[in-house]
């Protein structure tokens, strides 16, 4: 409402100028329109520039403020020869448009790599660095994010980015009822999280309109903010440990809080379901590992002692095979 409250007001403003700047002329109507008309065409221009990011903007002014820098020295250089004062303008002119455009292409270019905006300077001590951890989707929605807070095992800012709670929210407005939970499911946890995770939790606004996938805008993001990761998602987990960003994979820390079994060790469980080969039967620990049980299909729906032969660490989780104890 506010931003059309300033373009109507735009608008007004100039149309009174173009009735005022031909009024003496008794043209004031023919300056009114004229106003009116260059005032919509600067609106159209202003929206269609709404994909343009504030550091895209700011890149491409540092680009060309190094291009001015660069064609005021080389002409300045060039103005020390024998050269008339004609042929020195075109040759100033010349660089200078030269020069300005290089610097904007280059600015654009490696606009990620300037931290030239405010919100992206860090100005903090080289021995008290802050550690900064961004947040996806898929830690959100799985909840246990609340626990770990809780138990001060994260430190430092943990960043939510916009364009996630934007992931979040359509997840939760889905017409698919499962996904429309798990999407409520995200929003309530990430209510939790701000409410008792008593840390220093901050909504980021930076997005990257030219980036569609909600995981190549975390990369970039955590590229710019030189951030961790926090996610439970095994591809993103891959490619950003490719490109060098440091990963907090929460399935990682579980398995790896999981007991450690040996071959030979005995444990008690109930066995629930069917295994995938022959004859198997399939239980469950209490931090959720699947153990499988040879020969033992027939013993479903009991509580058996089994003894452990093996165990086989996957990207999914630890999984034990085991035998019934004779």
């Amino acid at each position: 409402m506010n931003l059309l409250f300033a373009r109507i007001l735009f608008v007004i403003g100039f149309t009174v100028v173009g009735f005022q700047t031909l009024l003496p002329r008794n043209m004031g109507l023919v300056g009114a329109m004229w106003g009116l008309l260059l005032a919509l065409v600067i609106i159209f221009a202003e929206i269609g520039m709404r994909k343009v990011s504030v550091k895209g903007l700011s890149s491409a002014v540092f680009g060309l403020i190094l291009g001015l820098i660069m064609a005021k020295l080389v002409t300045d250089a060039l103005s020390l020869a024998p050269i008339s004062i004609e042929q020195l303008n075109i040759i100033r002119t010349t660089l200078t448009l030269i020069f300005c455009y290089l610097g904007m292409v280059i600015g654009l270019r490696g606009k990620d790599e300037f931290n030239i905006i405010i919100p992206y300077v860090r100005l903090r001590r080289q021995d008290q660095a802050e550690e900064v951890v961004i947040i996806d989707t898929s830690v959100i929605i799985d909840g246990r994010i609340v626990d770990i807070c809780k138990t001060k095992f994260l430190s430092g800012r943990v960043i939510i980015p916009k364009f996630v709670l934007k992931e979040l929210q359509q997840i939760a407005d889905s017409t698919d009822p499962i996904k429309r939970q798990r999407g409520r499911r995200g929003l309530e946890m990430l209510h939790t999280i701000q409410k008792e995770a008593g840390l220093d939790i901050v909504l980021h606004e930076e997005d990257f309109p030219e980036t569609q996938e909600v995981d190549l805008k975390l990369i970039k993001l955590a590229k710019l903010l030189e951030a961790k990761i926090l996610t439970v998602d095994y591809n993103l987990n891959r490619v950003a440990s490719i490109q060098g960003i440091k990963v907090l994979n929460i399935n990682e820390l579980a398995n790896a809080l999981k007991p450690v079994v040996f071959p030979g060790e005995q444990m008690h469980l109930k066995l629930i379901k069917e295994g995938k080969e022959y004859n198997q039967a399939v239980g469950y620990l209490e931090d959720g590992t699947m153990v499988v049980v040879e020969d033992a299909r027939r013993l479903i729906g009991q509580e058996v002692r089994v003894v452990v032969t093996s165990v086989l660490q996957t990207q999914a989780g630890r999984l034990i095979f085991t035998k019934l104890e004779k």
